[in-house]
């Protein structure tokens, strides 16, 4: 039996792993702060995908357009020397990485490691691009640091409010939903969604508020609620004076959005904005309040500038950085915050150091013994990564570890074009995904029970995973495969296999940083302290609540950033004249290829499926289980109707785990934040058609 976390979500619920007689294993959920001993269906299932009966367990090469068995040696002198031969006719920047937010920390630091050093590539990036890149760019620059919550997840508890934006816990993690429980009992939670989700359900019977505004207007919903704020001479003057700057910048840009204004434009009453922001005021003079944002308040073209006005409105109040209150997002993949710390970003180096920053790159370099002038540059954000494949002077080859981009991409079918034009495809992976099998060369991996590693939850803290259980023959771990790829390349340094080798290289090279873990190690972490970064050394226990005493900024002060309002870049028109939303349910997890192989969970929620209103079911003619077509400018996708109540009539959604004509990612947006470079996966203009035929 092994004390681990679920290889899931950010909350990273805690649980014992028992191995089981012939293979596999069981998992028994374990008291913790964030599950306090309770699991998911996914967390309860995890274990089933150890043994999943296409469980990859010998690399595979394409032969004559098939995938066919090979061993190891073959497998990676075949990538080691198509890789040789791409960088020698066209440079360095003819290979891609692309890695994933559930990659430990070890894989991701050495993942970045490895493309900049071994390859020499600017050219990496990781799909956290896709999940936390607005709420980072938002929280940096108000705040001088991204952390999804800067404060542990049960100071929730005693909160009389909590604005929970662009978020459904209640399917996405719901063992979350307990630290919910004080803000319900005082009819504080607050609830922003289009949907009547199970999350916004928790606000009936007086619990709380349940605001359904018009997809792509909550920069507007905020800047509204802000206002009343103001007029109503709500706002924490003294913390404002003392701790915050901007502030008249900011009053002045609020002038425009009186209530009637922003009713008009998001659909949501104006008497039920005021009770809004004055249950909010009181909750902080009171106990206390916070305010989340997550992925659909996030993902948009202008979702920099929506988590700004979320942390305006924060501000507004005095929350951030005062006990009892704050502001956070709600990470959504279980190493999303350690992946984009430690280099799997374009731009960023190992302790959140920009990539261009000259002392950032002397520092790093000192580490991983190379001259700093060696390090490439910034590379390319996801989408534009993606969009350069195969173009002239772009990328040759890609290699994929911990993604599944022909699911989870924006504009997938014209973005998975790309990947067709390469000379060389590599996917890693323990399971045949979508991606995987369009691979040219595709490498079995160990999953999250049989390998070591560390992750950084959502609160920021760090946790230990220790190997549980035995991987099968055949299969090894990415640090192996680096490891053996980077001697193959003629490395100019030795990459090792050790996790808590590579973990204490991690540290050294966050030394000093914005992420610093200088003080963290395995035996630390296994003895069971709980620990949140920055640590800047072995006997400093850490900083649950970074922002008490002063922000990450030159003055310690926060900083207000006006915003305005920015429309979705997909407008409505008479062909189109439907909003799409698309996010998870509660039985599967991401682009579904671990949670569509648990016979559990695929019984239950099989194929994607739309939500519309009656209204529109009516007004179209569609029936309760009829198929019906959705289709944007980009191109169509397929499902079975759901009539449901519990959406806005001029609002559909789709889940988005699902591949083939299920794929919502066929019709969403690939247009990018000017900040952050999110794509506008949450709102897309759509029409909707029978297709005829019953699910």
């Amino acid at each position: 039996m092994t004390a681990t976390h679920c290889p899931y979500c950010s909350l990273q619920c805690a649980m014992d792993v028992t191995p089981a007689t012939g293979g596999g294993a069981t998992v028994t959920p374990l008291d913790f702060p964030t599950n306090r001993g309770r699991l998911c269906q996914k967390g309860w299932t995890s274990a089933e995908v150890l043994t999943a009966p296409d469980r990859l367990t010998t690399p595979l090469v394409r032969r004559d357009g098939e995938l066919v068995p090979t061993d190891w040696d073959t497998a990676l002198g075949l990538v080691a020397a198509t890789l040789r031969r791409l960088r020698a006719e066209h440079g360095p920047e003819a290979v891609a990485v692309f890695g994933g937010g559930g990659l430990t920390n070890e894989k991701a630091y050495q993942l970045g490691r490895f493309a900049r050093v071994a390859l020499a590539t600017p050219n990496i990036d990781y799909n956290g691009r896709f999940c936390m890149s607005s709420a980072a760019a938002g929280g940096r620059r108000a705040f001088g640091l991204d952390r999804g919550l800067p404060f542990p997840l049960t100071d929730l508890d005693g909160a009389d409010a909590i604005l929970l934006i662009g978020s459904n816990p209640a399917e996405t993690m719901p063992p979350f939903c307990t630290h919910l429980a004080g803000a319900q009992n005082a009819g504080g939670l607050v609830v922003v969604d289009p949907r009547r989700t199970p999350t916004a359900a928790m606000t009936s019977e007086g619990r709380g508020l349940h605001l359904a505004p018009l997809p792509g207007t909550d920069l507007v919903l905020l800047l509204g609620l802000t206002q009343i704020l103001w007029s109503e001479n709500l706002v924490d003057h003294d913390y404002l004076a003392a701790r915050v700057s901007g502030v008249n910048d900011l009053r002045a840009s609020l002038a425009a959005w009186w209530p009637e204004r922003v009713e008009r434009v998001t659909g949501v009453p104006v008497a039920t904005l005021r009770r809004a922001a004055r249950l909010l005021a009181d909750a902080s003079r009171g106990r206390g309040a916070y305010v989340l944002t997550g992925r659909g308040a996030e993902q948009h073209a202008h979702g920099t500038d929506t988590v700004t006005a979320a942390i305006n409105l924060a501000l507004s109040l005095g929350l951030p950085g005062r006990a009892g209150s704050g502001y956070g997002c709600l990470t959504g993949q279980g190493n999303g915050q350690g992946g984009r710390e430690h280099g799997l970003k374009a731009d960023q180096l190992p302790g959140y150091r920009s990539i261009t920053d000259p002392a950032a790159r002397a520092h790093v370099a000192g580490v991983w013994g190379v001259d700093p002038d060696d390090l490439p540059g910034p590379g390319k954000p996801a989408v534009a990564l993606f969009e350069s494949l195969g173009t002239p002077g772009g990328p040759r080859a890609m290699l994929i570890h911990g993604a599944n981009p022909v699911v989870s991409l924006p504009d997938v079918l014209r973005l998975t074009d790309r990947l067709r034009t390469l000379d060389l495809l590599v996917v890693s992976d323990f399971v045949l995904s979508e991606t995987a099998a369009m691979a040219d060369v595709v490498l079995p991996v160990t999953q999250w029970a049989e390998e070591t590693g560390t992750m950084t939850n959502l609160e920021g803290r760090l946790l230990l995973r220790d190997r549980a259980v035995t991987p099968p023959d055949g299969v090894r771990t990415e640090l192996e495969v680096w490891s053996e790829l980077a001697e193959r390349l003629g490395s100019p340094v030795s990459f090792s296999a050790d996790p808590s080798v590579v973990f204490g290289e991690l540290t050294r090279a966050s030394a000093g940083g914005v992420a610093d873990y200088a003080g963290f190690s395995h035996d630390r972490l296994r003895d069971g302290e709980a620990l949140y970064w920055p640590c800047p050394a072995p006997d400093d226990p850490g900083t649950p609540r970074p922002f008490l005493d002063r922000f990450t900024t030159p003055d310690g002060r926060a900083v207000l950033h006006p915003v305005d309002e920015t429309p979705p870049d997909d407008a409505l028109t008479p062909d189109m004249p439907i909003y799409l939303v698309t996010g998870r349910v509660l039985q599967h997890y991401q682009s579904g290829a671990q949670t569509r192989r648990v016979p559990a969970l695929n019984a239950v929620e099989p194929r994607a499926y739309v939500e519309l209103h009656p209204l529109l079911a009516r007004r179209l003619g569609v029936e309760e289980g009829e198929q019906v077509r959705i289709r944007s400018r980009r191109g169509a996708c397929e499902a079975a109707a759901r009539i449901t109540e519990g959406i806005r009539p001029d609002t559909v959604f789709m889940p988005f785990h699902y591949p083939d004509d299920g794929a919502v990612n066929r019709v969403t947006n690939a247009a990018t934040d000017p900040v952050s470079a999110m794509p506008e996966l949450k709102v897309a203009a759509v029409g909707i058609e029978r297709a005829g035929g019953a699910a």
